[in-house]
Order: structure tokens, then sequence, then C-alpha cells
């Protein structure tokens, strides 16, 4: 599209593609093209992903408790499917992809819309992992409470977006227990509280 990748990175992350699309170029601001071009991503560039350290043990274990969780991406159902069927995750049961929201993040209605798909009510207390500050932004929005990881973005840019606790990597989660539809985790090694 003859823009300069740096400047696509640079305010990308965490947002639609087709957003990030239609500031450049409208006419290509469809999901049936975008999905295309992010399911070739995981396919073409699989052996340069690095995974979040702890999130695996993270994923593992709540589907070992049976435990209700969700992905909620800014990210496509082709881009998604390809990353765990690459990178050999856990599935999520529930999913939340752009295509299912008419706003993308920071709109809260990604993160609202997960809570109705894992048919959670309203005083459920929903915790949300976050590494872009549009994500962080939506679910606080939404009224839950987010863990910022200062994995893709500095910690001021996840602090000035509103986390309420921020962590370098997954490793610093630990889930302890799942009882009487809550799950119960432990955050160690917290950036800021």
């Amino acid at each position: 599209m003859g823009v300069d990748p740096t400047m696509i990175l640079a305010t990308s992350h965490g947002r639609r593609t087709i957003d990030v699309i239609k500031q450049y170029d409208a006419t290509r601001a469809n999901w049936e093209y975008v999905s295309e071009m992010e399911g070739r991503v995981p396919r073409e560039f699989g052996n340069d992903a690095e995974e979040i350290p702890g999130a695996r043990k993270l994923l593992e274990k709540l589907d070992d408790l049976n435990a209700p969780w969700a992905v909620v991406t800014s990210g496509t159902r082709a881009l998604v499917s390809g990353w765990l069927h690459v990178l050999k995750l856990a599935e999520p049961r529930t999913m939340v992809v752009a295509e299912d929201v008419a706003n993308g993040k920071p709109d809260p209605a990604c993160y609202l819309l997960g809570r109705s798909r894992l048919r959670l009510d309203e005083r459920s207390d929903l915790v949300v992992f976050e590494d872009a500050p549009s994500g962080i932004k939506a679910g606080k929005a939404a009224g839950f409470k987010v863990v910022g990881l200062a994995t893709t973005h500095t910690l001021v840019q996840v602090t000035d977006a509103g986390a309420d606790w921020i962590v370098q990597d997954m490793r610093s989660i630990s889930i302890k227990d799942f009882q009487n539809g809550k799950v119960t985790f432990e955050i160690k090694n917290s950036l800021i509280t």
C-alpha cells in the first residue's frame, strides 16, 4: 500500500487490521481481503513466532480445571486459528474475533460479547490479560479488571492505558484454584499495582 511498515507497526498492535487499512486504502478494507492477508501470516511466518512466556502453562491450567476463559482479539478468525495451530496452544471454547464486533478496541463491545459468550452475568468479576493499550482501555471501559503485560509496549504506555496490575509476562500469573465458578490466581513480581 506504499506505507512505511514501521509506521503501521507503531500504531497497529491491538487494533483490528480492517481499521488500520481504512486509514490508508479504504478499497481494501473488507473482511475477505483482511482475512486472506492475516491467514497467511502464521503459515508464512510461523517459525518466527515467540510465545509470551508463561502463557501456555496458564492456558493448560485453566483447561485442566475446566475453568471458563476466552480469547478476545483484534485479529481475524483466520489469524487466531492459524497461530493456535502453529503454536499448538490450547483451543479456546469461547472466542471473540475482529469480525464479531462493529467497532474494534478500545471500544468495550468485544469484551462485553466475550462475557456474554461465556454465559456470565453483569455481576461476574472478570479479569482481562492485555498487552496493547487499546485492549487495556477496552477492558477497563467494559468494567473489568485488567492485568497489563509489558511484552509489546513500554511500561509507560501500559501504565497510561490504565491497567490495574502490570507484569512482565505470564510467568507472573499462577492459577491457584477454580471453585464455585471463580478462578483464584496470584500475581507475583508485579511491576506496578
